[in-house]
């Protein structure tokens, strides 16, 4: 679902079922993320076919970028910050789908997607490309391991002489009236 390259957000119309749409996929979209960054590592992952030129782009463009910092929404959003994202995106136009989605995307790398802790952004496979190289995202698959590890029922090995002592009949001294 792209955004068709006339589309003119300031003169769009806010109707609500468009609205509805784009958030449930995004939101889907924040899902399914979340759920790749949970089984594969970051570093591990490619997410478009051009990352590398993604990547290399995003670190001209923004030399100041650092991935393992929060973003800040204000400067983004700044008049300067659209026009330098604007300006960024076109790029992709025609080569990656989808290239202006509007997505959900974490200002923090080391937050999971939260109310407080998400914008809704076009710029989510240069920060996350950025992030995943940076290993920042490895976190998450980290926290998955050791949570299915933990769910997993513990096997308790005991030594042949437990083994014994434990399934041997009980003998007991009964003490009457001592």
């Amino acid at each position: 679902m792209s955004i068709p390259g006339d589309f003119k957000a300031e003169e769009a119309q806010n109707l609500q079922d468009i609205e509805k749409q784009f958030a449930v996929k995004a939101v889907i979209h924040a899902q399914t993320y979340w759920s790749i960054l949970e089984r594969r590592a970051g570093t591990d992952l490619r997410l478009t076919r051009m990352d590398q030129e993604i990547y290399d782009h995003l670190l001209q463009a923004f030399p100041d970028f650092d991935p393992k910092k929060p973003l800040v929404e204000d400067e983004m959003k700044s008049e300067s910050g659209k026009e330098k994202w604007r300006n960024f995106l076109m790029k992709y136009e025609k080569k990656v789908e989808d290239y202006n989605f509007g997505t959900l995307l974490r200002t923090d790398a080391k937050a999971e997607y939260e109310k407080d802790t998400t914008i809704f952004g076009l710029q989510f496979y240069a920060i996350e490309i950025a992030r995943n190289r940076a290993g920042i995202n490895d976190w998450i698959k980290e926290n998955y391991d050791k949570d299915e590890e933990a769910k997993k029922p513990k096997v308790v090995e005991e030594s042949p002489a437990e083994v014994m002592i434990a399934s041997a009949p009980r003998v007991g001294l009964r003490s009457e009236g001592v």
